[in-house]
């Protein structure tokens, strides 16, 4: 789900950013510009989507910093860059915890971290879910298991498309119909029942 990757670019300092002693006091040179560097690298990387890696969360760690060069009719300093940054990437089958942030006609949406993902009503339980729009909640006709915004929810992901390296694009499936998946006091009320037989 969340990976840590080593990155190899070049990034921009523009002239404004560059060290000042008196606006830096106990901090040296070299700390400021890795600092700098990973505020600019986050401007440019934080919520950009590869359909390998999945979606770039931050960037958290320069592991080296070259030295700078300058261009032409640029202010800016350019520094070969090796760096740390944090994905999140949803797999196939993987179960995640999540919550629902969201009620429709078809199904609940499930928050689990930084992307949002859907249970389909033929996905909640095994039983027929009828919806109720008044209340935004999913309700199963014979177990009268309810499922509501803001409910903690364990699902595993069936289905991911990233499409157009846009976060609005991807589409990620998810059920909560096998055993030890559902809501999370459904979960804990079937292991009760499972102690008392």
């Amino acid at each position: 789900m969340y990976y840590m990757t080593k990155i190899e670019d070049t990034v921009r300092i523009p002239p404004y950013k560059f060290y000042d002693e008196e606006e830096n006091e106990g901090i040296t040179e070299e700390e400021h510009l890795k600092k700098i560097a990973i505020e600019m690298l986050n401007e440019s990387y934080s919520g950009s989507l590869d359909k390998k890696q999945g979606l770039l969360i931050c960037v958290n760690e320069i592991l080296e910093l070259g030295e700078g060069r300058l261009i032409m009719g640029d202010g800016a300093s350019y520094h070969n860059v090796e760096f740390n940054a944090i994905f999140f990437n949803p797999e196939q089958q993987e179960i995640i915890n999540g919550e629902v942030i969201e009620i429709a006609e078809f199904g609940a949406f499930v928050r689990m971290g930084p992307m949002d993902g859907l249970v389909h009503v033929s996905q909640v339980t095994d039983d027929f879910i009828s919806i109720d729009a008044k209340n935004r909640s999913l309700s199963a006709k014979e177990s009268n298991k309810r499922l509501d915004e803001g409910d903690l929810v364990k699902a595993r992901i069936v289905a991911i498309s990233l499409k157009d390296n846009n976060i609005k694009n991807t589409k990620i499936g998810l059920t909560m119909r096998q055993n030890g998946l559902g809501k999370l006091q459904w979960i804990e009320e079937a292991k009760e029942k499972g102690k008392k037989a």
